[in-house]
This record gives C-alpha cells, structure tokens and sequence, in this order.
C-alpha cells in the first residue's frame, strides 16, 4: 500500500463476478487474494459479491484455507430485492473470515427503511425522471450525518446505452455543486477513453484518468463543456502527464469525491497505468 500513490489507492473494485467477467466466485475470491497480494495491493479495493451469493461465500470460504479477511462490499444491483442486502449483511456479520465494509443498491423511495443506515451505502442514480429527485435525495441523506454516496453506471447494459462524455459531465459537475462524492460502475475498464472491444464487439468506454482529471476539472467550477472536453481525449501520455503534475492536496480532494469504481478486470487498468508510468512496476 505504501507504494501505491494516493491517487490510485483503493480505487478499483474488484468486481469479478458481474458482466463481463461472470467469474465463478471461488475463482473471483481467489484471485482477488492474488491480487491483494500482489504489487498492485493498495489499488485494490474489496471485493464486490451480490447480495444473493452470500451463502455461496460461505461456502467458498469454508472450502478455502484460512487467509487474511475478505473485504467485500455487497450488491444489489437495480431491480434486485434490495432485502437481500439485510439478509446478507446479518449472516456475515458473525463471521470472522469476511469484512462487509459497504453496500450498493438501486436508488429508491423506501431505501431508509431497510436497517442499512450503518453501513456505507452508494445509491445508483436511475436516468431518466427520477434523476435529480435521486441526487436530492442522497444529499439530503448525507447532510443527516448518513454515510451515503452516488454511484453512477458509466457502461451499457440491456436496457442502459453508454453515457457519453457530456451525460457524464453533467454528472461530475452536479455532484460536485452539491458537494456530493461518487463511484462510477461499469464500462470503466482501462487508463484512457478509447474504443474497445468487450465480449467480441468494439464499443467506447471511458478512461479512468480521464475521469479523475474531470473530477478535479468541475470541483474547480469549470463549465460543463469543458469538463466533457477531458472525458473526450483519448491521448494517454498527455493525461498520465496532468496526473503526475497533481500536488497530493489536489490528488486527495479528487479522491475524497471520486472515491472508487468496480472493474470486472482489475489487471486492466492496473496494467495500464503501470505502463503509462503512473503505478510502481515492483
């Protein structure tokens, strides 16, 4: 960990089990020990388990020999029961092999009435009519001393078509008028907006450092317009540049808003930002 820059640490959640990756959680949960024991460590957030497959961790840790405790954060992705958060988090809890430190849910009315208010919670902001009613709702939540935050799906899914640089602008700058920190999930795979091909087709994702550079672009008041202009550029070396330019103030306040995002891949971005020279190579 003291090797990672504070920029980058804990950033990237694994998420190994959703799509694209669809691991097998046996295999996300021992390769999520392989990366936390690797070089890259303090990148590595806690692993992301659907609500759901809680029983199927227990399992997979009885079946596993005693290793450090699993950091997880536990999903329910919109449409799911959002009781399953409940169940799940109350059978972990007396368990001394696994450390749920955050919940995500799909945004909705009744959220506080779950039993949740303890645990870190990022509420995925819906699109559409209920948008900013959402935002609103979770600011309100935070400034009742609630330990909420907003997440944001940056990738396609079924019914989800790809938010493109000004959708995810306006994003970044509402949240940053409102004081509000985020994760982003999906679609946020590698270092640098580019085109790429995800389960056999080319598709535009957004790049990490693309993000934290419009991060600290609209906590600064810049225009929206500008702020999609960063989510745009697609040159790495000039974004790994800005980056490295950052003093540790400016890399902590965009970390305090940007303060994580789940990646199916984690090797992806990592690789990548350690080729770009941003993450230690040993």
């Amino acid at each position: 960990m003291s090797s990672t820059p504070a920029l980058f640490r804990a950033l990237v959640d694994d998420a190994a089990v959703f799509p694209p990756g669809n691991a097998s959680l046996s295999d996300a949960v021992r390769s999520h020990r392989a990366h936390r024991a690797g070089t890259a460590a303090g990148v590595v957030g806690p692993l992301l388990v659907p609500a759901g497959s809680h029983r199927e961790l227990v399992t997979v840790l009885d079946q596993e020999q005693a290793g450090e405790t699993l950091e997880i954060g536990l999903i329910a992705r919109p449409g799911t029961d959002a009781s399953a958060l409940c169940a799940a988090q109350q059978a972990l809890a007396p368990l001394t092999g696994v450390h749920v430190v955050g919940a995500e849910l799909g945004w909705q009315w009744d959220w506080r009435g779950l039993g949740l208010d303890d645990l870190p919670l990022a509420l995925e902001i819906p699109r559409g009519a209920e948008h900013d009613a959402a935002l609103v709702d979770v600011r309100t939540a935070r400034a009742e001393g609630l330990p909420v935050l907003a997440k944001l799906r940056t990738g396609p899914t079924p019914t989800w078509p790809w938010p493109d640089e000004d959708e995810l602008a306006a994003f970044l700058c509402v949240t940053a008028a409102a004081g509000l920190p985020f994760k982003l999930t999906g679609g946020l795979h590698h270092a640098v907006r580019g085109r790429y091909v995800v389960d056999g087709a080319p598709e535009e994702n957004h790049g990490v450092l693309n993000v934290l550079l419009a991060t600290a672009s609209s906590l600064e008041g810049a225009p929206r317009e500008e702020v999609a202009a960063l989510l745009a550029v697609r040159e790495g070396q000039a974004l790994a540049a800005l980056t490295s330019a950052w003093t540790d103030t400016t890399a902590a306040r965009v970390r305090e808003r940007f303060t994580a995002y789940g990646c199916c891949t984690v090797t992806d971005p990592i690789g990548e930002l350690t080729a770009l020279g941003l993450l230690p190579t040993t």
